[in-house]
């Protein structure tokens, strides 16, 4: 069940975080949309934890997720615009 609650509260952060910081050069799709708010939350808790906001164990709430995803978002670009 805790994986089904990471999916839905994934896709819910990357959706804010596509919606915060809109672009050309970003990820579409519900897929990625999802592993997007993921790959954000996990940013944000080992962010968090490395720079001791959190505790070990302890993970990043929903805005700490947003803001991982919103920085996820900006190395994509930078990525995807020197590709292209």
């Amino acid at each position: 069940m805790d994986i089904i609650w990471t999916i839905i509260i994934g896709f819910v952060v990357g959706v804010v975080a596509k919606f915060i910081m809109p672009g050309s050069n970003e990820p579409q799709g519900f897929i990625l949309t999802t592993i997007l708010g993921i790959i954000g939350a996990f940013v944000a808790t080992y962010g968090g934890q490395a720079l001791n906001w959190y505790k070990a164990g302890e993970s990043a709430g929903f805005i700490g997720s947003v803001v991982g995803a919103i920085v996820v978002l900006l190395i994509y670009g930078f990525v995807a615009k020197r590709t292209a």
